[in-house]
């Protein structure tokens, strides 16, 4: 279906702040494929996504299996002058440090490893919250935190160097990829496609509809 486009025109119900010149207008209903924009300066909203969470939620589910393949299968075998050495997702990141580069490694171990899993896991038990309909304890401030770090997250960068290294490697070692290089591959791919499947502000729309339904029935779980 061709996604229909549709300027914010101040007549509706709901205020959004516009991400890119902070204009605060109001926006209405909108049907599902629509993307909306901003009557100032055009840039995207969001897009009205649908009304279930399945698909991104089988997105992330399937990101959390393969992180944990991830990490605890080596990424590659390296053998060099009969020495062999299994490195594994997080081992790789720390190697800088052994190469007395610890501000190196701290940024690669978090932007790599740390930060993906904490956006993961956190989307995973956001998603699980409104799969549910239960406005559980942490998913407002998790939401927070991970529309805000997000951004951060550099899985595909290091999965680049990762390559560029390897391309050096085969030249003067052997190489044997492991099923956590494997994983690492799928996982960069499979978290593409649940980023872009995501829509926080959706999120945001129904967690407030579980609140108010927490609410209408005395239950005070929403923060």
């Amino acid at each position: 279906m061709e996604i229909k486009k549709i300027i914010v025109q101040v007549k509706n119900d709901l205020l959004m702040a516009c991400h890119e010149c902070d204009a605060l207008q109001n926006v209405g209903d909108v049907a599902e494929g629509n993307v909306v924009l901003c009557s100032c300066c055009g840039q995207r909203l969001f897009k009205k996504s649908s009304t279930t969470t399945d698909k991104p939620l089988a997105f992330i589910l399937s990101c959390a299996i393969l992180f944990m393949l991830a990490n605890f299968y080596p990424v590659m075998q390296l053998t060099i002058a009969g020495i062999e050495r299994e490195v594994t997702l997080m081992q790789s990141a720390l190697i800088f440090y052994e190469l007395d580069n610890p501000a190196l490694a701290l940024v690669v171990l978090f932007s790599s490893v740390l930060l993906p899993a904490f956006c993961i896991f956190s989307l995973l038990y956001i998603l699980l919250s409104i799969h549910f309909k239960k406005s559980w304890r942490l998913t407002r401030p998790l939401l927070v935190w991970v529309s805000r770090l997000m951004p951060w997250g550099m899985m595909d960068v290091f999965l680049l160097a990762v390559l560029v290294a390897l391309v050096k490697l085969v030249s003067f070692s052997d190489v044997d990829l492991g099923i956590g290089f494997t994983a690492f591959v799928i996982l960069v791919l499979n978290y593409a496609a649940a980023i872009s499947s995501i829509e926080m502000h959706d999120l945001w729309n129904k967690l407030d509809s579980i609140c108010k339904i927490d609410n209408a029935t005395g239950q005070d779980a929403c923060g």
